[in-house]
């Protein structure tokens, strides 16, 4: 396996690994890394992994450079390299929203996790992100997007996570169809009555670029591609809670 290195917004780089077994055409797997005077990872990729992944970072930031690590919920392709990480950046600390601090990472972390501020705006020095917490969705309790102001990029973890390799960044495509196909697939998505006001929300930011964890960046119409999403998330769940009803 090769872990990639793209810049797909200015100072943010994917860093991206195709394992070939997961799933039919293959299934990637993406770290954002923010280059700035506090440079930040989100997500760490699985332990097994950190080698690929840290020698790709040193591409762009020295590991021991990296100042926060930060990921979208507690699962092992977005944090179980967290403490490989920890090791190899001696100032880094581990940025999360409060609840998954007490109820994970003050645990798991092996130091003490930093709960982002009430409004959940961070300053790195060039990127200036935002903490948004999305409890069950995609899934899990704690779960959290991240979105930088300075360059709109919303970094949205699982959401459109498809199958196959491809482009890095890609700019008129269809995100909803495959993302559909692979809920159908790993059947991973919470389907909730808050699950499309969450999406709507997320477009409502008018985002430039999506930082997708498990397929390409994507810098079209992101706002119209979250709701065209919300609507069709919203259309399953009625389905769903009508064939329950009958």
């Amino acid at each position: 396996m090769e872990t990639t290195v793209h810049e797909i917004a200015d100072g943010v780089y994917r860093l991206s690994t195709c394992l070939p077994d997961v799933a039919p055409g293959g299934f990637v797997m993406n770290q954002y890394l923010l280059d700035g005077d506090e440079p930040l990872l989100f997500h760490t990729g699985p332990r097994r992994m950190f080698p690929l992944v840290s020698a790709a970072a040193a591409r762009v930031v020295a590991p021991d450079r990296l100042r926060w690590i930060s990921f979208g919920h507690v699962e092992s392709d977005e944090c179980g390299a967290m403490n490989e990480w920890l090791a190899a950046a001696p100032a880094a600390e581990v940025l999360y929203n409060g609840l998954g601090c007490t109820v994970s990472l003050d645990d798991l972390a092996d130091r003490p996790p930093r709960p982002t501020s009430e409004d959940g705006v961070h300053d790195l020095g060039g990127h200036r992100v935002r903490a948004l917490p999305t409890p069950h969705f995609p899934h899990g309790w704690e779960a959290q997007v991240l979105f930088d102001e300075t360059t709109r990029t919303l970094l949205c973890g699982d959401v459109f996570t498809r199958t196959g390799d491809g482009p890095a960044l890609v700019h008129d495509d269809d995100l909803v169809t495959p993302a559909l196909a692979a809920d159908d697939l790993f059947g991973a998505t919470c389907l909730t009555a808050a699950t499309a006001p969450t999406l709507r929300r997320l477009a409502d930011l008018e985002p430039r670029t999506l930082a997708l964890m498990h397929g390409p960046a994507f810098a079209g119409d992101c706002a119209g591609a979250l709701r065209n999403l919300a609507d069709a998330y919203e259309a399953r769940f009625t389905a769903s809670v009508r064939a329950v009803a009958a």
